[in-house]
């Protein structure tokens, strides 16, 4: 027990471990809740739920009745979960702190504008979720259910995300010497 404590207690961890501990998690949610892992679901949910407690005909087409109906579902409470997993993982660990911009890597590579980081992240997570939709899940639902799963269209999306984000990291950091 001593030994599981002390490894919960590291800031970081072996990726092997934590691909094991996702797996093991996929098998878990399709063995005992019946669902796949998949969190930007969520974000439709509540934004459909939102729309329906204004106008209820903006939520009566084939995607809400069909696809994504409003309302709380298990995704919100997945992206619940892992909010408040990271805080305890950063509690565990010693780790937590409040901030408002990230540590070095992001100040020596954008700099130290707030405005510019919270933009940034915003529109982001816009253009995320639109992909998301795009591609048929997120990264966690696509990626890590869709790999269970088999799914030609998890191993595209992998094989994609690496092939663009490992030239654009490269490019936006390398410029700036980090």
């Amino acid at each position: 027990m001593r030994t599981v404590i002390a490894y919960l207690r590291r800031k970081r961890w072996s990726p092997y471990v934590g691909g094991v501990l996702v797996g093991l998690t996929s098998v878990a949610a399709i063995g005992f809740a019946h669902q796949l892992l998949g969190a930007s679901g969520a974000f439709e949910n509540l934004a459909g739920l939102i729309e329906k407690s204004i106008s209820p005909s903006l939520v009566d087409n084939f995607y809400f009745k069909y696809i994504q109906a409003p309302g709380i579902s298990w995704q919100i409470y997945l992206s619940i979960g892992v909010i408040v997993g990271a805080f305890v993982s950063a509690i565990l660990s010693r780790d937590f702190r409040w901030r408002v911009l990230p540590d070095r890597q992001w100040r020596e590579v954008f700099g130290s504008s707030v405005l510019k980081r919270w933009l940034l992240v915003y529109f982001s997570a816009i253009l995320l979720e639109y992909g998301a939709g795009i591609a048929g899940g997120c990264t966690s639902g696509l990626a890590i259910s869709g790999g269970v799963a088999l799914a030609p269209s998890a191993f595209i999306f992998v094989g994609a995300a690496f092939m663009t984000g490992t030239p654009l990291a490269l490019f936006l950091y390398r410029r700036k010497g980090v």
